[in-house]
């Protein structure tokens, strides 16, 4: 393993929303970034490619990683091609658009792959806030899960997530922060539907996402117009 270079950083980068903030987030934070894109049987390929084409436009490096086994696991609407999506989130579980484990593994192949390139450093664009019910999201999660990394490996890894308090109007004000809310809005794939930008506007990421976007927007105008 070659020597630790504190000033550098791997996002966990799926091309989304909250990926994409956080991709911007670490170039403002460290010298050098790079992006990991998971493939693990995911409906839409549109979402791989507008993780590589917003990664060449942020000038960092990229790499897919092709991880089948995450999405073969579990019974989920997001990699069944059978399974209708839930438009609420039930009462008792996490929808079914949650796939189990995926954060576990996608964090824990992201550290080895980390390790072998000298990167502590670790993004990821998590949120207990407007995290639909996914118990992988949870700051508890992350942060035990940080521990045993660095258990696992003898490593003194950082899990960052800049996202974890914030809900979606106060990522899309971030985003804004950071000079690419138009990048994000327009480039980025949310929807479970696999549909660019502002999406299909009904599957339940999409509600989330706009709802947040209309927020931030109206308080954004209404602070221009106290000025």
């Amino acid at each position: 393993m070659t020597d630790i270079d504190h000033t550098r950083a791997l996002v966990v980068f799926s091309g989304g929303q909250d990926s994409t903030t956080c991709l911007f987030w670490a170039k403002r934070h460290f010298r050098e970034v790079a992006a990991l894109t998971f493939t693990y049987g995911q409906k839409h390929a549109v979402e791989v490619e507008a993780a590589r084409a917003i990664a060449e436009k942020a000038g960092v490096a990229w790499e897919a990683m092709d991880v089948p086994l995450v999405g073969a696991l579990g019974h989920n609407a997001l990699t069944d091609t059978s399974l209708l999506m839930d438009e609420e989130k039930p009462a008792a579980a996490p929808p079914n658009t949650f796939v189990p484990g995926r954060n576990l593994f996608f964090l824990s192949i992201a550290a080895v792959h980390a390790r072998e390139r000298g990167i502590r450093h670790i993004v990821t664009g998590v949120s207990e806030t407007d995290y639909s019910g996914y118990p992988d999201c949870r700051d508890a999660f992350i942060k035990s899960l940080n521990v045993t990394l660095n258990l696992a490996m003898d490593e003194q890894f950082v899990l960052h997530t800049p996202l974890m308090w914030l809900d979606k109007a106060q990522t899309w004000a971030l985003a804004d922060e950071l000079g690419v809310l138009d990048l994000v809005r327009r480039e980025t794939v949310t929807c479970y539907n696999g549909i660019a930008g502002d999406g299909c506007g009904h599957c339940p990421a999409c509600r989330l996402r706009r709802a947040g976007l209309e927020k931030y927007l109206k308080t954004k105008l209404e602070g221009d117009e106290n000025q």
